[in-house]
């Protein structure tokens, strides 16, 4: 009889593990959020560049940065979506910023959660809320399909139900749609709808919930050689500044597009060129 009931005790166990153990959130500043089994991975070295280099979006900057020390000091805050143009430093802005708080010994950590992980925020928000850290929540490329029901999971985030959102926890998601959704998929709708108003407000005013919108656009020409000139310094590649703009402008234009990405990808070829390692 042992070995029937040693199965049905492990397959209740699977179908209701036990609680998470709470990970030692001293051992490190950013964490990524994993499913089956539940856990939180730390990152001991966080992928970012330094604020000071993230040129031509020093509105959105300054604002994420003020919203993230009131967090940090314990103040209110609100949550905030980056949205816009692809490549204009919305997840290297989320990063950087952490960084400088952290930099100035205020006790943030930023978690990383996937977008399709999104239905088990529930289970994290319980595991932060236990916590004396403070706890920046980053959802990166954060966007739904018409059929996708991931959305409705945010709202614990956003709303926070009948407990409410953890005071020691704000959400900060990217998107190249300012509400989420396509517009295409809005229209299709909102045509097709008995009470058209209805039809999308759902998800439409999902994006209302965030108490920040900070809006990325495309750089010009100006901008976009500034950012490369500030790379240049920052990691010491000496190059002639007619050389740089002629080499510079010649690469944006095989790309087809002006971006902090596509500066930050001509740096890289121009610091293999030169030598110069980047770590």
């Amino acid at each position: 009889m042992a070995d029937p009931l040693d199965r049905i005790a492990a397959a209740l166990e699977r179908m209701s593990p036990a609680p998470l153990d709470a990970p030692d959130f001293n051992s490190a500043d950013a964490f990524v959020w994993h499913v089956s089994p539940d856990r939180l991975e730390p990152v001991t070295k966080i992928n970012r560049v330094d604020l000071d280099l993230l040129v031509g979006i020093n509105r959105s900057r300054d604002t994420l940065l003020s919203n993230t020390l009131q967090f940090a000091k314990g103040l209110p805050a609100n949550n905030a979506l980056l949205w816009g143009a692809r490549g204009m430093g919305k997840s290297s802005l989320v990063k950087a910023v952490h960084g400088a708080v952290t930099a100035q010994q205020y006790d943030l950590k930023l978690v990383e959660v996937q977008r399709e992980d999104l239905p088990s925020i529930g289970r994290l928000l319980n595991l932060l809320r236990a916590s004396a850290a403070r706890f920046v929540i980053f959802c990166d490329d954060l966007s739904f399909s018409h059929d996708d029901e991931h959305y409705k999971s945010l709202k614990a985030v956003l709303d926070g139900g009948i407990e409410g959102r953890p005071d020691n926890v704000v959400l900060y998601a990217t998107s190249n749609r300012r509400h989420l959704m396509p517009r295409d998929m809005i229209e299709n709708e909102r045509s097709s709808a008995i009470n058209p108003a209805e039809a999308v407000e759902e998800k439409v005013s999902l994006s209302d919930r965030f108490g920040l919108w900070l809006g990325f656009h495309p750089c010009d020409q100006d901008e976009y050689l500034m950012m490369i000139r500030g790379y240049c310094d920052a990691y010491g590649v000496d190059v002639d500044p007619d050389t740089l703009r002629a080499e510079a402008i010649e690469w944006q234009a095989t790309r087809g597009s002006r971006s902090g990405r596509v500066a930050w990808q001509f740096f890289c070829d121009l610091a293999g060129r030169r030598g110069v390692t980047l770590s």
